[in-house]
């Protein structure tokens, strides 16, 4: 099969190398010619575990190549999909231009039967707004020429993206015929064979699948964290609540752990988007809504236990272990790290961090502002406090004696519940966790 992705962020840079894997001819376009040039020349824009490796044996076999140009990589396409970035506008709702603009782009020089693909994540019938786009431009061309459009969004996980596609817990796909879904069918068949899920339902359904996913587990997440303040007020233990409720095989463990609140490219867009849909239709999601509240608090969580400790944090000197909004990701949107960061440079304290993929990414978000470790004992060197934020597995097991000379207060607050009270007293430290 012969397919466009348009979009090489995350989400269309994982897809094409990962369908090229599976013996499709694929495209990568994007406008962005200085990003196109690097990846000609093996240079991955995005970190994620096994990408680069996957990238270049696709290319060296002649299956994935890249491209700026849309219109050059119409003719004899089975499918164009889109994987170009929905950003949040002001109110919280996703834009839609650059989505758009793929359909104007395709409508204006497709030249055959095609299905158009959204796999970025957009609102409820917005496979409406981009047929009516593309029927639109080709009565401009006064050509006929038959297409359908699909929805096909995503549940990849930042850091087991690769992991995530060649072995999916299901595969989602909205079709509005059956010459769509025969295309899909083919394009999926090396999943069908191993007996992967593949679930088909009409284009809409499609799309609010994934606001739904993403919005349950964001929710699952905020209950959690709302959990474990009231634990603190009431002297309860928010781990041993959570091992409670997690073992009802109705509830289970997954997305329970508390923290300093999620972040990332989906769950505060979607959840806020879907949010943003219903009011556009006069509906409130009222949980929904009180999710994303949750979540905003719950990133100021650290910096009050922070204030309540020292009482005034101006000229102190505080270490930051952890940067990206998750492990095996250098993605810092909407991390918590960020929140925890500039609030206490506001309030005037000394900020030392340490990442193992994030450092570029905030660097160039920060600049100078903060000051950069090359490791996570020498980010803690000097430091009156600890925060541990994202939880990096090379966090898990440090050598409290060396970490503790180290410091020069010994205050650790922990943003992911990942060490145990007993120990760290007896390492002399005080301790803080959450809930």
């Amino acid at each position: 099969m012969k397919i466009t992705i348009v979009g090489t962020g995350y989400v269309g840079l994982v897809s094409g190398a990962s369908f090229a894997e599976m013996g499709a001819e694929v495209t990568c376009v994007d406008i962005n010619e200085a990003k196109i040039a690097d990846l000609c020349n093996g240079l991955i824009p995005i970190y994620e575990p096994g990408l680069e490796d996957l990238v270049a044996k696709n290319v060296a076999a002649g299956r994935l190549r890249f491209s700026t140009s849309l219109r050059d990589n119409l003719d004899g396409v089975d499918m164009v999909f889109t994987a170009v970035g929905t950003p949040p506008k002001a109110d919280g709702s996703a834009d839609l231009r650059h989505v758009e603009q793929v359909a104007h782009e395709v409508g204006q020089w497709m030249t055959g039967y095609i299905v158009f693909v959204t796999k970025s994540t957009v609102p409820v019938g917005t496979w409406r707004k981009v047929k009516k786009i593309i029927a639109g431009e080709l009565d401009k061309r006064g050509t006929k020429i038959d297409f359908d459009v699909a929805s096909n969004p995503e549940f990849l996980k930042e850091g087991a993206a690769i992991k995530d596609f060649m072995s999916p817990d299901r595969v989602v796909v909205g079709v509005e015929s059956q010459r769509a879904r025969e295309l899909m069918e083919r394009l999926y068949k090396p999943f069908l064979l191993n007996n992967f899920r593949v679930i088909f339902m009409d284009v809409s359904s499609a799309e609010m699948t994934k606001y739904a996913a993403n919005a349950m587990l964001a929710t699952r997440i905020s209950f959690m964290n709302d959990v474990a303040t009231l634990c603190e007020l009431v002297g309860a233990d928010v781990e041993m609540v959570r091992r409670g409720i997690g073992s009802d095989n109705r509830i289970g463990m997954k997305f329970l752990y508390p923290g300093t609140g999620y972040g990332g490219s989906c769950f505060p867009k979607d959840v806020r988007a879907l949010a943003a849909t219903a009011r556009e239709l006069g509906h409130r999601m009222q949980v929904i809504e009180a999710v994303d509240e949750v979540n905003n608090a719950q990133k100021l969580v650290l910096f009050a236990k922070l204030l309540k400790h020292f009482g005034s944090l101006a000229g102190r000197r505080i270490a930051v272990w952890g940067l990206a909004f998750k492990p095996e990701t250098d993605d810092i949107r909407e991390a918590p790290a960020m929140v925890l960061i500039e609030q206490l440079l506001h309030v005037g304290a000394v900020v030392t961090v340490y990442d193992p993929a994030a450092m570029l990414e905030v660097r160039k978000a920060l600049g100078d502002k903060v000051c950069y470790a090359p490791d996570m004992y020498a980010a803690a060197e000097g430091a009156d406090a600890l925060c541990v934020v994202t939880e990096w597995k090379e966090f898990r097991l440090p050598d409290w004696k060396i970490l503790r000379a180290a410091m020069k207060g010994h205050a650790l607050f922990d943003g992911r519940n990942i060490y145990d009270r007993g120990e760290l007293s007896a390492a002399g430290f005080s301790y803080y966790r959450i809930g």
